[in-house]
């Protein structure tokens, strides 16, 4: 379950020719990537026939991998002006906030009754320190999927697959690409700082302490929401 670097660029891969489906997937994929790493930010505008070209795909292919991620909220699509990589308000982000939490209180719960062998305890302590260590290196990109990898190590150790699809974490990597560019050293660090106190309340197999963990977690970015200027939420497709 060791975490990859993802890599900065979207070049297609070389290979057969796809499916609309398949090749749909995987730009879906590189634009996720894209946003987590800062290729893509909220409010930018998506031109087609630049993404077919470096993508290496037809249009129609594009077009299908727009429509799946302006359905899950992460590509806001106009008729007339086309697509953006979506930006949230400060509402929406609260609300989405608040969707999540008991989801991942739920997910460090499971885990934590789980987590019933030394190779289980060791792999939680080992994903919650590969995100601090992305933290430490500055490395957004890397910090954002290996946050990924810890909630799907968590959802695998509790056993409920359901959890990780029925989580909106892509989402929140919308909103954290609009406060990167704001956020204090000290903001970023008591996030980072808070996966590692849900790893070990987990590997101590203490339900209830990982359920408080989580809810701290939450607590913590939420202030760093309020403390931000309200600039920062603007609706940023002009």
């Amino acid at each position: 379950m060791a975490a990859k670097a993802p890599s900065n660029d979207i070049e297609a891969e070389p290979g057969a020719p796809e499916s609309v489906s398949s090749a749909a997937d995987k730009v879906s994929e590189a634009i996720i990537r894209g946003i987590r790493s800062g290729t893509f930010v909220p409010g930018q505008h998506l031109v087609e026939p630049d993404l077919t070209r470096r993508l290496g795909i037809s249009r129609g292919s594009l077009r299908e991998a727009l429509k799946h991620l302006g359905a899950e909220g992460i590509v806001t699509l106009n008729r007339f002006r086309g697509a953006y990589i979506a930006s949230l308000d400060k509402k929406a982000i609260l609300d989405l906030l608040q969707t999540l939490e008991p989801l991942c209180s739920l997910a460090a719960r499971l885990a934590a009754e789980h987590c019933d062998t030394p190779e289980k305890a060791q792999l939680v302590r080992d994903v919650a320190a590969e995100i601090d260590e992305a933290n430490r290196a500055k490395n957004r990109a890397l910090y954002l999927e290996r946050r990924r990898h810890f909630y799907s190590v968590i959802v695998e150790i509790g056993g409920n697959q359901e959890l990780e699809r029925a989580m909106p974490l892509t989402r929140t990597d919308l909103f954290r690409a609009q406060i990167e560019p704001v956020q204090s050293d000290k903001q970023r660090n008591r996030h980072a700082s808070g996966y590692s106190k849900i790893a070990k309340a987990i590997a101590d197999r203490n339900p209830a302490a990982a359920v408080r963990a989580v809810q701290r977690h939450f607590a913590g970015t939420i202030q760093t929401i309020e403390e931000l200027p309200d600039g920062t939420f603007h609706n940023m497709i002009a």
